[in-house]
């Protein structure tokens, strides 16, 4: 497989992520940016049909969602140590806590921001049952160390850190004292710093209010 690692992304989207991840990574990519306009054509349709960003191509392979990119990458990759090696006992709670933000996280979070309430008596038919209870489960979780496998960083961190740290950013989420220290942890990391600094060179510049 060719080495040639190239990311698509745009500085405004789901893409700062995958950045972050990369940045962890610390191996050499090029960076598409595609603009939303052309998501849909067919030249970025043959990346991903969904017309989404992020995506990635590592030789012949092509991978899209972020936590399947940031699962790809760190066993890709495993001189970067973001992933428990196959037979170490925390490779489950790696899966485990990589898709609950991949899954109820996200659908709570998303429902929860477009305003969108499940009733109780139909709770059955959502994955996360309810925000309050996604919410709860989350908190004892990052309440048992430094990062979710406790205190080894990993790739779900990546993702789950971003879940939380962006809606917590614009009020979205309560900020209980275990999301803030765990997102303040992850956010000083210089991987993390790094990623941030090259998507706010490659983000246009805010439109000046009017008077």
């Amino acid at each position: 497989m060719s080495e040639d690692l190239v990311f698509y992304t745009n500085p405004q989207s789901r893409g700062r992520i995958v950045r972050w991840m990369l940045e962890e990574v610390g191996q050499p990519y090029r960076t598409e940016v595609v603009e939303y306009a052309a998501m849909k054509g067919p030249e970025y349709l043959a990346v991903n049909p969904m017309g989404k960003v992020p995506a990635i191509r590592h030789g012949d392979t092509v991978v899209t969602e972020c936590a399947a990119i940031c699962a790809y990458l760190a066993d890709a990759f495993p001189q970067a140590g973001l992933a428990p090696p196959p037979t170490s006992k925390l490779r489950g709670p790696y899966y485990r806590w990589l898709f609950f933000a991949a899954g109820p996280v996200e659908q709570a979070f998303t429902n929860k921001a477009a305003g969108f309430t499940v009733p109780p008596e139909r709770a059955r038919m959502f994955g996360y049952g309810s925000y309050e209870t996604t919410l709860d489960t989350l908190e004892k979780a990052l309440s048992q160390g430094d990062y979710i496998l406790g205190d080894q960083f990993s790739a779900a961190d990546v993702y789950l850190g971003s879940q939380i740290a962006f809606p917590m950013q614009f009020g979205m989420i309560e900020k209980r004292p275990a999301f803030v220290s765990y997102v303040e942890r992850l956010t000083s990391r210089p991987a993390a710093i790094r990623a941030r600094e090259i998507d706010d060179k490659l983000a246009p510049p805010p439109k000046p209010q009017a008077a």
